[in-house]
């Protein structure tokens, strides 16, 4: 019976616990796999396992083994997949901890009944009180801490080290307090303390969460940092646009003020019967109407700067580029949040064309129009299609600025064709008050 029960629990229900941890650990990051890979998974482990001794080796192996399978099988990222490896073997033994703990301190009370059964039950017990503690564990998991995009492979340490030495304490309890009986020198059995082992079990468990939520708000942190400087360097971009308007503006203005002058110029030419010089002078005019002019006209002269500035530089770039914007001038709209919108989905699509194949036409097309109170904008530009589309900073800088018009942001991607469509609602108490400004 006993030979039974030891194969019970090292094939039967070893298996049960691997499965069990594997299926979390391939929820946690977020991939999906068919049954027969679990099978193969913890036949695997329990065949290599058998012939390591068990304490921190094999605790380490496991470790190996889970995030093998999360790199081979899950194809995930390795750092993520170590870090819950980790994670998911460090809360499968810190739920058999709490649980043996708690047993521990109940058994003495049966001291009466049949040992053979109480150890059976208590066994069986074990077993599904660790796996329904550890399993609410893997979901608080999941729910809250599996949505680390990427791990910083300079901060990994913080994180890794503290769960793997709370990781590593817990076997040592488990293995050298709850897994041999422990006697003095005189022989003499030493009873374990097992309300500080349940103490010091949960503290484990509570640090481990701890950590994480830690080094969750720790890349908080430096992601908005980033963001913040990416920001900061944007509107200072959008400041000089602002500026050069504003000089583009003044010179705008001066040409139309000597506009009369000129006129004068060329009719005093052409009736003293100097038609070559006229032509000359208009010439000259012609070349300097160009300067003043807009490559992209969206009749907001902020806008105008800002897409003749990334417009030319996709031009410089071999990029086609099309621009049928229409602005409404003045508006509620700030010129700093419609800069923003463009700015951003500008650079994306040039970074978009630059990363394609040479043999592919590059493109970006910008249009929109105002109907009603809505302003519609689409921009649009080739892409490499078999690349994974990712949203970055910019498209959340973007949708930002669409949430505080209380606007839409849709994204379309079809073959090499890649669309971005903003829908803006325009204040109308802005914009009467900007109306009456101009007025």
């Amino acid at each position: 019976m006993d030979d039974f029960l030891d194969f019970f629990n090292m094939y039967f229900m070893g298996s049960v616990e691997i499965i069990f941890g594997f299926y979390f650990f391939v929820r946690i990051l977020n991939k999906k796999i068919r049954f027969y890979f679990y099978l193969l998974f913890a036949v695997c482990v329990v065949g290599i396992i058998h012939f390591i001794p068990s304490g921190i080796v094999g605790l380490g192996l496991f470790v190996l083994l889970l995030a093998s399978g999360g790199i081979l099988i899950c194809h995930a990222d390795w750092k993520l997949s170590v870090l819950y490896a980790i994670l998911v073997v460090g809360m499968m033994q810190l739920s058999y901890g709490i649980v043996k703990s708690l047993l521990s301190m109940f058994y003495p009370m049966l001291s009466f009944w049949d040992q053979h059964i109480v150890g059976t039950a208590f066994m069986l017990s074990g077993y599904i009180a660790s796996l329904t503690l550890a399993g609410i564990c893997y979901h608080i998991v999941w729910k809250y801490f599996s949505n680390f995009e990427a791990v910083e492979k300079q901060y990994l340490f913080l994180l890794l080290i503290p769960i793997l030495m709370i990781c590593i304490m817990d076997e040592y309890i488990n293995s050298f307090i709850y897994g041999s009986v422990v006697t003095d020198v005189n022989g003499v059995t030493v009873y374990t303390n097992h309300y500080q082992m349940l103490i010091m079990q949960l503290l484990g468990m509570i640090s481990m969460f701890c950590i994480l939520y830690a080094y969750k708000k720790l890349l908080m942190n430096f992601r908005l940092s980033t963001e913040l400087s990416l920001l900061e360097q944007e509107e200072h971009s959008l400041n000089q646009y602002v500026e050069e308007a504003k000089a583009h503006y003044e010179k705008t203005k001066s040409f139309r003020h000597d506009i009369k002058n000129h006129i004068a110029v060329i009719k005093n030419l052409l009736q003293n019967g100097q038609p070559k010089q006229a032509l000359n002078y208009i010439t000259d005019m012609e070349d300097l109407a160009e300067e003043l002019s807009f490559p992209c006209s969206t009749n907001n002269p902020v806008v105008d700067i800002l897409a003749g500035n990334k417009l030319g530089i996709a031009r410089s770039m071999g990029i086609d580029v099309y621009c049928s914007l229409l602005l409404p001038y003045p508006s509620g709209l700030r010129d700093i949040d419609v800069c923003i919108i463009l700015s951003n989905a500008l650079d994306n699509a040039i970074h978009a064309c630059k990363d394609m194949d040479g043999c592919v036409q590059k493109y970006i097309r910008m249009s929109g129009r105002l109907q009603g109170d809505f302003l519609l904008m689409e921009i649009e530009n080739s892409f490499q299609g078999s690349g994974i589309f990712k949203k970055g900073t910019g498209l959340s800088n973007v949708k930002n600025v669409v949430e505080k018009y209380h606007g839409a942001m849709s994204i379309k991607t079809q073959g090499t064709n890649f669309v971005l469509h903003v829908m803006l609602i325009i204040p109308q108490h802005l914009e009467s008050e900007s109306a009456s400004a101009d007025e």
